[in-house]
């Protein structure tokens, strides 16, 4: 009898090692505060110790953050966003998204409204000197939507004429960017808060023309192929990065380095296929990090 306790002691103790086994390579995978280890009063130990996390996204951009049937966003942004989440040892159903339209981007990360934000958000000098970017990730390039039957513009110049009206969003980079086309800025440049308001104008005739980066407008393209069209190529270069607070340089390093592991794991690529890549636009080479 004895020797039966003394099995079944065993056997138990052996149970326990191997379920705290299991534990720890589900801690691995981010599922608790225990997970991952952080430096003291960094960002990131704040974010696991909370296990919850405020991330800014939009919510009307098909293929990189654009509200589902789920109720919550989905797109490109939204999976890049899922895996720094993930590095962070945090859960992604304790995501808070916030709906961030490009006019209100920095007041929200200055503000600390959300901890981060990825949002077609494009690195510039100008925003810079508010908050500070991780990236970029991906590189996008602006472009111009007409409807399906519009021979009449062809690309940025055709703006010149001063006849025709072009529609983008308040603090976007393609808004100030198509300024240097426009004869006349008061009447040929209509801005709206989001992109959707912009493509219904075109599609009602109240513009004649949506332009973003290339990518949001091949997401319109791809859900309405009958009314839209390309007109042209690109004719800039957008890198997207992850907006953070621009003190922050140990989070905004953080951010970096779980770019480059998802650059070199294939998660950045699946996050494409599985989202804006649907739309027939090209992912590229992984870009060059800019750790400045």
């Amino acid at each position: 009898m004895r020797i039966k306790r003394v099995a079944a002691v065993a056997a138990a103790a052996a149970l326990a090692l191997g379920m705290a086994a299991c534990g720890g390579n589900s801690a691995e995978e981010g599922t608790g505060a225990g997970s991952k280890s952080f430096p003291a009063g960094s960002t990131m130990e704040r974010l696991n110790k909370a296990q919850k996390i405020k991330v800014g996204t939009k919510f009307d951009q098909p293929g990189f953050g654009q509200k589902g049937l789920s109720g919550k966003p989905e797109g490109f942004d939204v999976e890049v966003a899922k895996i720094i989440v993930k590095e962070l040892g945090i859960p992604e159903d304790k995501i808070e998204w916030v709906e961030t339209p490009s006019k209100v981007r920095e007041d929200k990360i200055v503000d600390g409204s959300v901890d981060l934000v990825a949002a077609t958000y494009t690195i510039n000098p100008k925003r810079k000197e508010r908050i500070a970017f991780a990236g970029p990730y991906y590189e996008a390039g602006q472009n111009i939507l007409v409807k399906k039957d519009d021979t009449a513009i062809t690309g940025p110049d055709s703006f010149k004429d001063g006849a025709k009206k072009v529609c983008s969003v308040t603090g976007s980079t393609p808004a100030e960017k198509i300024k240097e086309y426009v004869k006349d800025v008061a009447t040929q440049l209509v801005l709206f808060d989001t992109y959707d308001k912009c493509r219904d104008a075109l599609k009602n005739g109240q513009v004649d023309a949506v332009t973003t980066d290339n990518v949001i407008l091949l997401g319109y393209i791809a859900k309405d192929e009958a009314s839209f069209k390309l007109a042209g190529d690109n004719f800039t270069k957008e890198p997207y990065g992850i907006g953070v607070k621009k003190e922050d340089t140990d989070f905004r390093t953080f951010i970096n380095d779980t770019l480059e592991k998802a650059f070199a794991d294939g998660s950045w690529k699946k996050a494409w296929d599985d989202t804006a890549g649907k739309f027939g636009a090209q992912l590229g080479a992984a870009p060059t990090i800019n750790r400045y």
